[in-house]
């Protein structure tokens, strides 16, 4: 099989950061995400946040490492998924009033409506909800996307109420998509698609790439628009881990075999299969249904 499982998605990201604490309030603030576990190994410390029992994102303590650089590979930002406008719009609301955040814009993208801001060590969030896939169009066998306003303040005076926004951490969330700052965009192709196994879906941005399993519009976008030729990453805090959830062990023995052929090392633990990208950003491949504790482990 020359692709993802059409059923593939994304789980928890993993970002390392300087202030745990500082990090953990925000995000459980203005995302209304919820503590759900957390481990010490060795000085590092692992916390889980999500929603339900859904995690969203991994924090890992670790204070000695230089900051977010913004021209380096890495984030560009992640993508938190709502199920409906009302839950969307309450996650913004909080996330805009938070006075750690950074609003940094909304846009219609024809296949989904989103808001973006900045945490306070330089990581990119996006909060956004799908239109429905029937309302998705196409051109060439491509998903057409646009970057069109989005009024923030009409969109919430829409949606927004206060039974969703008392709601908070009881509404459910996901990671629905990672967008990548990388050197280059063929070398970034060959990796995510040509051997990870993910389809393109859109190539018609300058200086970027989307692509997905299964039809969605993107599960990994990649993009040189403030990272054009950067090389590997230097340590730094961030991005830790790109997450992603396969149905089945055979997905995982597939994917071993298309990176094999492609001459790409690995780690296969047999829970998980672990590769670099080329600028040093771990990516994990591992079984759907995975609990706080596969995440942490």
């Amino acid at each position: 099989m020359e692709s993802l499982n059409p059923d593939t998605s994304m789980d928890a990201v993993t970002l390392r950061v300087g202030d745990l604490e500082g990090m953990s309030s925000y995000y459980a603030d203005a995302l209304a995400l919820a503590p759900l576990e957390e481990r010490v190994r060795g000085r590092e410390v692992h916390r889980v946040l999500g929603r339900g029992t859904t995690p969203m994102v991994r924090l890992v303590h670790t204070p000695d490492l230089p900051g977010v650089d913004p021209r380096q590979a890495g984030l560009y930002h992640t993508a938190f998924l709502f199920d409906d406008a009302p839950s969307l719009a309450s996650t913004v609301y909080r996330a805009a009033q938070n006075a750690r955040s950074r609003f940094v814009g909304s846009s219609d993208h024809l296949v989904s409506e989103a808001f973006y801001f900045t945490d306070p060590e330089g990581n990119g969030i996006e909060l956004y909800t799908d239109r429905p896939r029937s309302q998705w169009a196409y051109s060439h066998g491509e998903i057409q996307m646009a970057t069109n306003y989005l009024d923030p303040n009409a969109y919430l005076q829409r949606h927004l109420t206060q039974d969703v926004l008392d709601a908070g951490p009881l509404l459910s969330g996901r990671v629905g998509h990672v967008h990548l700052q990388v050197g280059d965009v063929e070398v970034a192709r060959a990796f995510y698609v040509d051997a990870l196994g993910f389809e393109s879906t859109a190539t018609g941005y300058p200086g970027a790439l989307f692509a997905s399993a299964g039809g969605y519009h993107h599960h990994i976008a990649m993009n040189v628009w403030h990272s054009a030729g950067a090389g590997p990453r230097a340590a730094s805090l961030g991005l830790g881990d790109v997450s992603v959830a396969v149905p089945a062990r055979e997905d995982l023995d597939a994917l071993a075999e298309r990176l094999k052929g492609h001459s790409v090392p690995f780690a296969d633990d047999g829970r998980a299969v672990r590769i670099d990208d080329p600028w040093g950003t771990q990516v994990t491949v591992a079984v759907s249904g995975a609990t706080v504790g596969d995440v942490l482990a």
